[in-house]
This record gives C-alpha cells, sequence and structure tokens, in this order.
C-alpha cells in the first residue's frame, strides 16, 4: 500500500461537493483569523503576559496547527477531487491529529487546576502558579504526548493493509485501522483505544472534579462581588471544556452501547467536535474574559485618540 484515497463524507453528493468545499474555507479561515488574532493578542498585550492567558495561547496554538493541517486537504477534496494521500503523509497526519488532540486535553487539565488553586488558595496563588511553571506543565503536555503518540502510529504502521479507501477526511487512527488485515489488527485497536481513554477519562476526571469544587468554594462565599468574579473568570474555561469533551463522551458511549450510527452521521460528529471548538474559542476569550476585553478597548482606544492627534496637526 502506497497511498490512500479520502472519501470523506460517503453520502455526500457531486452537486454539493462545492458548497462543502466554501463551507470548510469560511471554517478555516475562521479558525486561523480567530486564533492568530488570540495568540498575537496574547504576546503583544503585556498586561496578559500570565498564567491563565499562557494556557489560552497554548489552546490557540493547537488549534491553528490542527485546523492547518486537516483542512486544506479537506478542501482540496471536495473543490479539486484530490483524494490521494501517500501512506506517510497519511500516517504523518495521524500522528499530529492524535497527538494535537491529547495535548488540548492534558492543557485543559493544566487550566483548570489553575482556576482550582485560583480558588481555594488565592494566597499562594502567586508563588505555586508562575509563568514559568505554567510555560514547563504546557511544554510537557507537547513532549510527552509526541512521545506517547510516536509509538500509538508505529504500531499502527506495523499492519498491513488490504483496503484504501477511507471513509473519513482527514487520517485517524480508528478509520486507518479498519482498513488493515491481519491477527494483530484487534490488538493494535485495544491498544490505541485504553491510550484515547487515559487521554480522555483522567483529564476530564481531574477537571469535573476541580470545577465541582470550584463551584462549592462559589457557593460557600457571602460577597456579590467574589461570586461575581469566580463565575466571570472560569465562565471562559467552563464553555472550553465542554466544547471539547461533551462531544467526545457521546461518541464514546455510543460505541461502547453498540449504538448503531451511519458512517455520515459518524463522520459529521467527529468534523463538528474536531472544527466547531477550534471556531468558536477565540470568540469565547474575547466576550468572556475581562482582561482581554479591556486590552482591546483601550488598544481601540489609544488608536482613536492617536488617529484623532495626527488629524488635527496636519496644516
Amino acid at each position: 500500500m502506497t497511498y490512500f484515497i479520502i472519501v470523506g463524507i460517503p453520502g455526500l453528493l457531486p452537486e454539493y461537493h462545492g458548497l462543502a468545499s466554501f463551507v470548510f474555507l469560511a471554517v478555516y479561515l475562521t479558525i486561523l483569523f480567530g486564533n492568530s488574532f488570540i495568540l498575537a493578542v496574547i504576546i503583544f498585550e503585556r498586561v496578559l503576559h500570565k498564567p491563565s492567558y499562557l494556557i489560552f495561547a497554548h489552546l490557540a496554538m493547537t488549534d491553528l496547527i490542527f485546523g492547518t493541517l486537516t483542512l486544506p486537504k479537506v478542501i482540496a477534496r471536495y473543490l479539486w477531487n484530490d483524494m490521494i494521500t501517500p501512506f506517510t503523509t497519511c500516517f504523518a497526519q495521524m500522528f499530529f491529529v492524535h497527538s494535537l488532540g491529547a495535548i488540548h486535553s492534558f492543557i485543559l487539565l493544566v487550566m483548570a487546576l489553575d482556576r482550582f488553586v485560583a480558588v481555594w488558595f488565592p494566597l499562594r496563588y502567586p508563588a505555586i502558579i508562575t509563568n514559568k511553571t505554567t510555560s514547563i506543565a504546557c511544554s510537557l503536555c507537547w513532549t510527552l504526548t509526541f512521545i506517547r503518540m510516536m509509538g500509538i502510529v508505529l504500531h499502527a504502521s506495523s499492519l498491513s493493509f488490504c483496503d484504501s479507501k477511507i471513509l473519513q477526511c482527514f487520517c485517524d487512527h480508528a478509520s486507518i485501522t479498519k482498513l488493515a488485515c491481519g491477527e494483530n489488527v484487534a490488538f493494535v485497536q485495544e491498544v490505541a483505544f485504553a491510550n484515547a481513554m487515559v487521554t480522555l477519562l483522567f483529564p476530564l476526571s481531574f477537571i469535573i472534579f476541580s470545577y465541582f469544587s470550584i463551584i462549592v468554594a462559589v457557593l460557600k462565599m457571602t460577597k456579590a462581588e467574589g461570586y461575581h468574579k469566580v463565575l466571570s473568570t472560569c465562565a471562559p474555561q467552563i464553555l472550553t471544556t465542554c466544547l471539547y469533551y461533551v462531544p467526545r463522551c457521546v461518541v464514546y458511549i455510543t460505541d461502547n452501547l453498540k449504538v448503531k450510527v451511519s458512517p455520515d452521521a459518524r463522520i459529521i460528529i467527529a468534523l463538528l467536535y474536531s472544527l466547531i471548538p477550534a471556531a468558536v474559542n477565540p470568540l469565547i476569550y474575547c466576550l468572556k474574559t475581562a482582561d482581554i476585553k479591556e486590552a482591546l478597548m483601550k488598544r481601540f482606544k489609544n488608536r482613536k485618540i492617536n488617529l484623532a492627534f495626527k488629524s488635527n496637526t496636519k496644516p
């Protein structure tokens, strides 16, 4: 096997391919400009050089890289009917698809830990959660995940393949191993499933515990100002976490309960939980995070003042 054929959504009629390519292009541009904007704001606004915003920056990087690695090929498939993907390219894409998903999951864990310490240990927070410790934690999320996923991908690449048609819009482990044949296929799939459960359930368990503890702390507060401040700082994290985990949990539950889902529906669900959070997260950061809104408003006002001053000084 030297190449794979990316079928995409099998039930999508050819007359809708142009519309599909337009939708995917719109989603990609939203992901590209939205996450680039968030990264630029966090990098250039010194007031945002704080641990929680460093975490936002890492989340934006995972979303940006994921969209760039997957969507151009999807657009080409529906715009120019470019369905052929070389064997090594497909496995490289699979490596990054699953790595970035796992990195995103563990960075959400770091974000939950950040909020947990901020709410329960506010006086010790500046000493425990610093830019340095946050950067180290996020860097470990990237490094350790890349090492772990390398083993999963190499394990899958050792299989023999009897078919080349991938019923998905990009190369992922489940879609590729379904095309394999031989007695080792089941073992490779079981190892990958166990790895996925660790990636999903370990961070999710701590995240649920963390936000439950935060809710308990909020209910104990007597001052309305503190109550509002905690909810406003945690709202973006809770929204981004729900967007990431809820659809994935639905997919795993339906798989374990042997619920029959059509290939088209499964592919669309996978696209929704992979792409929609990446497109929506920058909007959540901007609308739900007070410091980012204040930094943007200050930048906008300074620009208006500078333009007004230049216009008044012209002869």
